[in-house]
């Protein structure tokens, strides 16, 4: 019934193509607060050295380590990744679209079109997630993966978490 967007081009692309694929002419609406962090400024914020592109597993495994260091200082509030919103302005923009589904669009079917990390910040603030858990939702996130919320008038409930149902067939 409704579509809701980030406002990155990726998100507009994964919009568009899907938007192709079903058939449908939505309008989606921007949400800014459900673009993604800027994970080479959170790796930044802690790890002033140049870093090779992750392109064996000991690279990928050391630029994962650093995001996940990273990621946990900036949700501790000790680290401001350069150009970034806090932790917690971050999350706000997360919380407020969700918000904004509650209020504004009872009895209907809304699509969010977002990044791995606004999706596990979502899913770790609706099961109330300590920051490292909600790390780990993020480290795990799949690209193309749906997740599922339920909501009513006063809070959203997880449904699926990181499936791929549109996968399960040719």
């Amino acid at each position: 019934d409704t579509v809701i967007t980030g406002t990155l081009r990726r998100h507009q692309q994964t919009w568009e193509a899907i938007a192709a694929g079903a058939g449908w002419q939505h309008q989606p609406l921007p949400w800014p607060g459900l673009n993604e962090y800027d994970s080479h400024a959170v790796i930044r914020s802690i790890y002033t050295q140049p870093l090779a592109r992750p392109d064996t597993p000991e690279l990928y495994r050391h630029h994962f380590r650093l995001l996940r260091d990273g990621l946990a200082q900036w949700m501790a509030g000790t680290v401001s990744p350069r150009g970034m919103p806090s932790y917690l302005e971050f999350v706000a923009g997360v919380t407020s679209a969700l918000d904004h589904v509650r209020q504004q669009h009872q009895g209907q079917r809304v699509l969010i079109v977002s990044s791995g990390g606004p999706i596990a910040t979502a899913v770790g603030h609706v099961l109330g997630l300590s920051p490292e858990r909600t790390i780990d939702l993020n480290m795990r996130i799949r690209n193309s993966a749906v997740t599922e919320f339920q909501f009513s008038p006063k809070r959203h409930t997880l449904l699926t978490y990181n499936t791929l149902p549109h996968l399960d067939r040719p």
